[in-house]
């Protein structure tokens, strides 16, 4: 009998799911794949596999009494009836936070629950979703093993100087630091590098997650040096409803002359700016490439040139860089978008081979390129199936294996 893996990663809306069955040489396979969207409505459940058949869909009546628990014990069965009976080993959980608590995916248990939840005034907009299915897991199948893999564990090489806001030292002790994101995706890169430019991942490389949440890494020999996000997921690169970098005093303003409280500010930063702000017609990137509106340029313009920004003032602390890689779904995706982003840092000895760039690579420099760019697609999933199975099923030899199958 195979033995699985359950991926959970849970937003306010919805739980994504993928299935990973363990093949030969501790390789972890993703069997399936889906989502319960609409939590709070009238859920609907749906999966399919690698080649994208339907393996199930089933849609709850908008007065049908749902509860987490209800939901989740629906997901394992199924997964049990698709699998096989008692195939199912684990399940592993996307956590946004860890702050400085977790620095490493852990297993689950009471005391690390109650230690992720004294973390939510500092996420309160995510670690609660998060945390949802892995208390509804914990009531209906209290025998599962489960793992939290954080987001913001990646990131822990980061230099304690490049942590620190220059905000009072009782701040900063009070767990106001940089943290970081999207490190389930980077961790995923850094794994995969070798196997694209050995020299790039022996060497300076910068990652750019873009995405309708955006952020870069600088890595040194596959180990975060630098991130643009940091207390919070507001920070850094323009987003599709996030403004990123913003002068604090435009908060006070709105505080004082505006009258804003922390809620109205919540829903600007969070829900009305970025892409979505600038444009006033979409958050969606792909939607503003089609568009001819002056303002969907403006906010395209806006979002490159910050990533280019970004980009060098991360390069001179490097001393330098050799690889560009795009990740994320509109790094993956989005030719024009990158072609903007290589060509403005063609003075620092990267040129773009227009052609590969075009049918996406992996591989999308010039062979006389100075520096390499490549785009390289992300896998936050199974980095969160690789942790589970490591700390549940394989130990040390998994985490070696896990190597050689980005």
């Amino acid at each position: 009998m195979k033995q699985t893996i359950a991926v959970i990663n849970a937003g306010s809306s919805s739980f994504k799911f993928s299935v990973f069955a363990a093949a030969a040489k501790a390789r972890l396979d993703c069997v399936a794949e889906g989502a319960i969207e609409g939590l709070g409505s009238a859920p609907h459940f749906f999966a399919h596999d690698r080649r994208g058949a339907k393996l199930v869909d089933h849609q709850w009546s908008q007065d049908a009494a749902t509860s987490t628990e209800e939901l989740v014990s629906h997901l394992i069965s199924w997964i049990e009836r698709y699998a096989g009976s008692g195939s199912l080993m684990a399940a592993g959980h996307r956590v946004v936070f860890g702050g400085a608590l977790h620095r490493a995916p852990v297993r689950i248990g009471p005391g690390v629950l109650e230690q992720i939840e004294t973390l939510t005034p500092m996420m309160p907009l995510h670690l609660p979703h998060n945390l949802a299915p892995i208390r509804a897991l914990a009531a209906t199948h209290p025998r599962l093993p489960q793992v939290a893999c954080f987001d913001t564990a990646f990131h822990q090489t980061i230099p304690r100087t490049a942590r620190l806001f220059a905000l009072p030292r009782e701040l900063t002790q009070a767990g106001i630091v940089r943290y970081g994101y999207h490190g389930l995706s980077y961790e995923y890169v850094a794994a995969a590098l070798p196997n694209y430019d050995r020299r790039a991942a022996q060497g300076r490389t910068i990652v750019a997650h873009l995405g309708n949440g955006a952020s870069l890494c600088a890595l040194e020999c596959c180990r975060s040096v630098d991130t643009t996000m940091g207390f919070s997921v507001l920070d850094g690169l323009v987003m599709g409803t996030r403004p990123g970098w913003l002068d604090p005093g435009v908060l006070l303003y709105l505080i004082r002359e505006k009258k804003f409280d922390a809620s109205r500010l919540e829903h600007l930063l969070y829900e009305e700016s970025g892409l979505l702000g600038v444009s006033a017609l979409s958050s969606d990137l792909r939607t503003l490439l089609a568009s001819g509106a002056p303002e969907a340029q403006e906010a395209i313009d806006l979002f490159c040139r910050r990533v280019v920004s970004a980009i060098g003032s991360m390069i001179a602390p490097l001393g330098g860089f050799d690889a560009l890689v795009f990740t994320g779904g509109i790094g993956e995706n989005a030719a024009s978008i990158r072609q903007y982003i290589c060509e403005a840092l063609q003075w620092l000895g990267l040129s773009l081979d227009s052609d590969a760039n075009a049918s996406g690579g992996p591989r999308i420099s010039a062979r006389e390129s100075r520096v390499s760019a490549w785009v390289i697609p992300t896998d936050e999933a199974v980095m969160i199936a690789r942790h589970t199975y490591a700390l549940v099923g394989a130990g040390e030899d998994y985490r070696a294996a896990g190597r050689r199958y980005p």
